[in-house]
């Protein structure tokens, strides 16, 4: 399965079209052969950004072939609390200088990590914080 981050979805859904062809190529490039799959965060932010509008969302999601998987495994949640954990000891380490990043972030990595792969356009943030996970940047040639 090919998971993708809010921000390609966003792309597919409300972007120009030069940011709609990267998305669709990035997931290509993923090999779309066996589903395109967002965890139940990832519907969250959409959520939230499409204001509450969740037939528009559905739509979307509905029209591009997207599944939600709203059940996260312990395995799931346990690598997200490791990976999180690792970022903030990083962040101790350096005085602060590495981002602050949300736990979701790191819920949406280790989900995809258990998928498979991730398609985004955050892929060194994701690259660092799950180095066995198969990132496919929107907007680079693998």
């Amino acid at each position: 399965m090919i998971a993708l981050d809010t921000n390609v979805v966003i792309d597919i859904g409300e972007g120009q079209q030069e940011r709609v062809e990267t998305a669709m190529q990035a997931i290509e490039r993923a090999g779309s052969r066996t589903g395109i799959v967002i965890c139940g965060v990832v519907y969250a932010e959409l959520h939230a950004r499409q204001n509450g509008s969740a037939a528009n969302l559905a739509d979307i999601l509905r029209e591009s072939h997207i599944a939600i998987d709203f059940a996260l495994s312990q395995e799931i949640w346990q690598s997200a609390g490791l990976a999180f954990a690792a970022h903030a000891n990083l962040r101790r380490s350096d005085g602060g200088k590495t981002p602050q990043r949300i736990v979701a972030d790191f819920i949406i990595g280790a989900h995809a990590q258990v998928m498979g792969s991730l398609v985004t356009r955050d892929a060194a943030f994701f690259r660092r914080a799950f180095p066995d996970l198969r990132v496919i940047a929107a907007g680079e040639s693998e």
